[in-house]
């Protein structure tokens, strides 16, 4: 049973009104369904926007921050609870071990990092939690068109291209999460499939 999801979003409101409306939207759909939020901890940008609209609806916000940001005091401090960790790597372990699913808001670099890489841990079989990605306004419709060609080109087997949720509504992609089911399948072509 699904208890706290992790999402990844931008330390920046991004171009549009939508985006914020929708993390907004996003931290409140949790809250309905009892899901708590675990994020990265900041109060800048959609990654505050969501943990406010969470606190805000009476939800459960934990955030998870190096303690080089928290001393550029970037860090939330209205928070259920606050974890300050040493590194990047100590954030992101930590985030994949308190959340039982994971989403993507829009984002630069490191949201785009973040979530890639519990994807792949998905596609190894280190986890089988749900990956999914909110595509507000069409925000991640070049990464699915790239994930669409990295299978196409054999890069990327076909079960594991859809380990990758998405939907442009909070409630479509919370309602996949509430019905994933894990696939169990090899990572590695075998050498004798051409």
């Amino acid at each position: 049973m699904m208890k706290h999801l992790c999402v990844f979003c931008g330390s920046n409101p991004g171009a549009r009104p939508t985006y914020t409306s929708m993390a907004q939207a996003m931290g409140q759909a949790m809250v309905r369904r009892g899901l708590g939020l675990v994020y990265g901890g900041g109060n800048v940008g959609l990654m505050g926007t969501i943990a406010d609209a969470v606190l805000d609806a009476g939800g459960e916000a934990i955030g998870v921050i190096p303690q080089s940001l928290v001393a550029k005091e970037l860090a939330h401090k209205g928070l259920s609870q606050l974890r300050i960790v040493g590194s990047m790597h100590e954030r992101k372990a930590m985030m994949v071990d308190l959340a039982d699913g994971f989403i993507a808001l829009p984002g630069g670099f490191g949201t785009f990092e973040e979530f890639c890489e519990v994807l792949t841990w998905a596609q190894l079989g280190f986890h089988q939690k749900p990956c999914g990605l909110l595509n507000i306004e069409g925000y991640y419709s070049p990464l699915i068109a790239m994930f669409d060609h990295a299978t196409e080109e054999k890069f990327v087997r076909p079960p594991h291209r859809w380990l990758v949720l998405e939907a442009q509504d909070p409630d479509q992609l919370l309602d996949q999460f509430a019905s994933y089911e894990p696939i169990t399948f090899q990572k590695w072509i075998d050498h004798q499939e051409t």
